[in-house]
């Protein structure tokens, strides 16, 4: 028999959004042990660094020790973060560790000095769901409830532009945003997604102050973090829905690096989402990792990039490299955005011109 008890969250982290919660719970004792599932869980300290929780409006909120907190379970791999799992069995009482800033929860496997331990936390029970009316027992809340569709095939045609980057923090958020605000402010209706990495808002809201016209994560698709396996038909089903807002092109940043265990591999190899990528923008944090960028993405994946981008084109050494030796463009996304914007603009164009001749040879061609 589950024991059930009414609770009250004073944080309700952003990767639970697809449950809907509300401050007020029902939690019971029988936990589901597995990614997406939504719990119920109490703080147990108080820190000084890396304290603060993404709530569902987006803000960063403070976490204090006595705080009980609705969390997601999920995986993190973080090379400059945390990394951690979901364990084998989950009892109230058990204590996790918060393993991100959108409120990802699992047993902490390794730490990153930079920002401490995680906060631990006491499991109080598996948040429930009440979808039936009526219905009095509910079930284990997931993010998967009211998700968008991943999907098999994509229907959308709408161009893309991918911004990925050799590692996290390479400055692939920024130049998305910058690209976002320049070919908005271009006459462009831009729309933007958050393909792979660790639930968390920010970036897609970022994208969206800047102008984008509809923006989804994979966590909208129902999923707390990506890996191999899950990332193409996500991708798939958020492109899907974001062509429904009629955008021109679509800005998609892929989290993490492109040699991680986030699934960003899967995206650069599937045949459909490499053929709507009209540019592919790189983030890059010094000479060497252009190199390996330009290497892997050539030999690997069979695909050019556009620009390169982040701390390697600070300043001019990174940028006589990039366009000397490697012969791509380079434009630093905060002091150079209007160029950024320019070298994806042209390959926009390029597509355009390429597909209207492919259509002018369609009506020659005798059926």
């Amino acid at each position: 028999m589950v024991v059930t008890t009414r609770v009250r969250l004073d944080r309700i982290a952003s990767s639970t959004r697809n449950a809907q919660l509300t401050p007020e719970v029902i939690v019971g004792d029988g936990i589901v042990a597995a990614e997406g599932y939504v719990l119920a869980v109490r703080i147990l300290e108080d820190k000084s660094t890396y304290n603060t929780i993404e709530d569902l409006s987006g803000r960063m909120v403070p976490l204090r020790a006595g705080d009980v907190l609705a969390g997601t379970l999920g995986t993190r791999r973080a090379l400059r973060g945390y990394a951690g799992v979901v364990p084998a069995h989950i009892a109230a009482g058990d204590t996790l560790e918060v393993l991100n800033l959108g409120g990802i929860l699992g047993r902490c496997t390794s730490v990153n000095p930079d920002n401490g331990a995680p906060f631990r936390a006491e499991v109080l029970g598996a948040i429930l769901a009440f979808p039936e009316l009526g219905d009095r027992v509910g079930r284990p809340a997931h993010i998967r409830d009211r998700a968008v569709p991943p999907a098999d095939r994509l229907e959308s045609g709408v161009p893309v532009v991918y911004v990925a980057g050799t590692c996290m923090n390479a400055g692939k958020t920024v130049a998305a945003t910058e690209l976002v605000r320049g070919l908005a402010r271009g006459g462009l209706r831009v729309a933007a997604a958050k393909l792979t990495g660790v639930s968390l808002m920010r970036d897609a809201l970022s994208m969206v102050d800047a102008g984008a016209v509809a923006a989804l994560t994979f966590n909208d698709i129902g999923i707390a973090s990506t890996h191999a396996g899950v990332t193409v038909t996500s991708a798939k089903g958020i492109f899907n829905r974001l062509a429904q807002a009629k955008p021109d092109v679509i800005v998609a940043e892929l989290g993490d690096g492109i040699l991680g265990e986030y699934g960003v591999q899967d995206i650069l190899r599937d045949r459909e989402l490499a053929g709507i990528g009209a540019a592919f923008v790189m983030a890059a944090p010094d000479p060497v990792a252009c190199w390996g960028a330009a290497e892997l993405m050539r030999r690997e994946y069979g695909l050019a990039i556009t620009a390169i981008t982040g701390p390697a084109t600070d300043n001019e050494v990174g940028l006589v490299y990039i366009s000397a030796s490697l012969g791509l463009a380079a434009h630093n996304a905060r002091r150079d955005a209007a160029g950024l914007v320019g070298a994806v603009r042209a390959a926009l164009d390029g597509r355009r011109r390429e597909e209207r001749l492919d259509e002018r040879i369609e009506e020659r061609v005798p059926a």
